[in-house]
């Protein structure tokens, strides 16, 4: 009898919850193991023998463990729903892997430091690094103005179907709305539909309900 998939972390994560979307998306069962980074978890041996840099998420499926939370995503999406890599498509399936890697080293960098300090920072008990803010809002207004010429081309990064490439985005970005800069993305008319379409999928939706808005200040605060 197969093992149930076990995913382990803490879902507020962004990199956690990226694997638990892909999970929804695919719609495999799934066993969500809740860990506490402030007890230590992750730093224990039985996790550290899951994942030796200490990190989540940890996804078991079978006797498969896996770390990383878009390596993750792609294996249980070529198990279970392949389409949204663009198996078969050879043109698509490289689309696909572009945007991802935009995602990765274009987006995410400038995106995540900018909710690590107006989301992240106070539940980590340290005021914000304005100057940090400042300087990466402005790199992702550029990255932004790319995507928004892509998007006017296509509905969607990888072409007229959503992929990964798009739902690799939704957790990080689900945070960064939540902060007074998502005029950032209001702003430019492709990727706030882009966005309000990815964010209104019932996998995001249910994935959403675990990760809370209230670390920091809401958006009526900071104004």
């Amino acid at each position: 009898m197969a093992k149930p998939v076990k995913l382990y972390g803490w879902a507020i994560s962004p990199f956690v919850s990226r694997a638990l979307l892909c999970l929804e998306e695919a719609g495999v069962e799934y066993e969500l193991i809740p860990m506490s980074r402030e007890a230590g978890d992750h730093r224990r041996p039985e996790h550290l023998a899951r994942n030796p840099f200490g990190q989540v998420p940890v996804l078991e499926d079978g006797d498969l463990t896996l770390f990383e939370s878009r390596a993750i995503g792609r294996h249980v999406l070529r198990k279970h729903k392949p389409e949204l890599l663009g198996e078969g498509n050879l043109e698509r399936a490289a689309m696909v892997d572009v945007w991802l890697e935009v995602e990765a080293h274009q987006h995410h960098p400038v995106a995540v430091a900018i909710v690590v300090e107006c989301v992240f920072a106070p539940f980590l008990g340290r005021a914000r690094n304005q100057a940090a803010v400042d300087e990466n809002v402005a790199k992702l207004k550029k990255v932004l103005e790319v995507y928004e010429a892509r998007l006017s081309q296509s509905k969607y990064l990888a072409g007229d179907s959503i992929s990964l490439a798009d739902l690799s985005h939704f957790t990080l970005m689900h945070y960064f709305m939540a902060t007074e800069y998502a005029a950032v993305v209001e702003a430019l008319p492709h990727v706030k539909a882009w966005w309000e379409e990815l964010a209104a999928r019932s996998a995001a939706r249910k994935v959403a309900a675990f990760m809370p808005l209230g670390f920091g200040p809401s958006k009526k605060e900071q104004q």
